[in-house]
């Protein structure tokens, strides 16, 4: 009976993801029709700016119609949303002269490689500190972490970027910037580049989950404080349960539940600080690529990337139910 409810829950939430994802695309494509003006627009500015040319309102609807850029806004968007979901074609890139998929390319699985490490090193360090601590609630270790969260949440990561490289050139003479080696950056992929990719992948993850870490770790702490002093664990403890055993079965078990159901928030987080810490660290991502489309008006590429990050975040909040529903008993999974 067990394993037929949490099939219904698990169905039910994708079902619920799946509309939730038809309506982004609605949404994305809106967004992409906001900027005044189109590329056709920015087009003519280039191609004739300074040139002497007159370019005349026919001139650009000319260009306009070249583009498909003519077509209502409906049809427009079926085209897109068809080409995404029959052929994986996001379209045209206007401004790169080629298909939006050879643009952001490799730049896809760079930054999700980006965001899963950072995702993992917050998670793989706040949690345990963030039981620790409300274990020693109280303590001089207690107090130290709680400076340390302060601290997170008041640094810029940006500025965190600045001060780990100034150091690793000053003390080790050492380029650490950017997601690979010089001889690897433009080499093809194999195992000597995705080992040189991981040695350089540490410090963007390290920039990016340090407000992250410093967040989850009060939020760890002041959960399982709560815990702590149920009576479920004081019976437990009464019954003799080992002092370890006890903490991983009961509190620290649902503990962790408000940081399973922010992961999606978390994506977005890292995501929307990505760009500038990018700029900072040399790193080639779909952040810097998204500002640059944006200013373009090349809205394919940035659509896609929007589509993608959106994604991305409804999948992790469709993860996080079903890792809910499996670490807290006391989900009702017919709700």
């Amino acid at each position: 009976m067990g394993d037929i409810v949490l099939l219904r829950f698990t169905l039910e939430r994708f079902v619920g993801m799946v509309i939730t994802m038809a309506m982004v695309t609605v949404m994305v494509f809106l967004i992409m029709e906001l900027p005044p003006g189109d590329y056709a627009d920015r087009y003519a500015f280039r191609k004739y700016s300074g040139t002497g040319v007159n370019v005349t309102e026919a001139d650009i609807e000319a260009i306009r119609r070249d583009l498909g850029l003519d077509k209502p806004m409906v049809l427009r968007y079926f085209d897109w949303i068809g080409g995404i979901v029959l052929h994986w074609d996001f379209g045209q890139a206007f401004a790169f002269e080629t298909s939006v998929t050879k643009v952001i390319g490799d730049k896809v699985w760079l930054t999700a490689g980006i965001l899963f490490a950072t995702l993992l090193l917050t998670y793989i360090v706040s949690i345990p500190i963030g039981i620790f601590a409300a274990v020693r609630r109280g303590s001089a270790v207690d107090y130290g972490l709680t400076v340390f969260s302060y601290l997170g949440l008041a640094l810029p990561n940006f500025l965190l970027a600045l001060v780990m490289l100034y150091f690793a050139n000053r003390w080790f003479g050492a380029d650490i910037g950017g997601l690979f080696s010089a001889q690897y950056r433009d080499a093809p992929w194999s195992a000597a580049k995705v080992w040189d990719m991981m040695k350089h992948l540490w410090l963007p993850a390290v920039v990016l989950a340090w407000s992250a870490v410093a967040y989850q770790i009060q939020t760890v702490r002041a959960t399982m404080s709560d815990e702590l002093n149920k009576l479920s664990v004081t019976a437990a403890r009464a019954r003799g349960v080992p002092e370890t055993k006890l903490l991983i079965k009961y509190p620290a078990r649902l503990a962790i539940n408000p940081v399973v159901s922010t992961i999606g928030f978390d994506v977005n987080r890292i995501f929307s600080e990505l760009p500038i810490v990018a700029v900072v660290l040399g790193l080639t991502e779909l952040g810097e690529l998204l500002l640059r489309a944006y200013l373009d008006l090349d809205m394919n590429v940035a659509g896609a990337i929007l589509l993608m990050l959106t994604f991305a975040i409804v999948f992790m909040n469709f993860f996080s139910d079903l890792l809910l529903a499996w670490l807290d008993p006391r989900i009702k999974l017919g709700a």
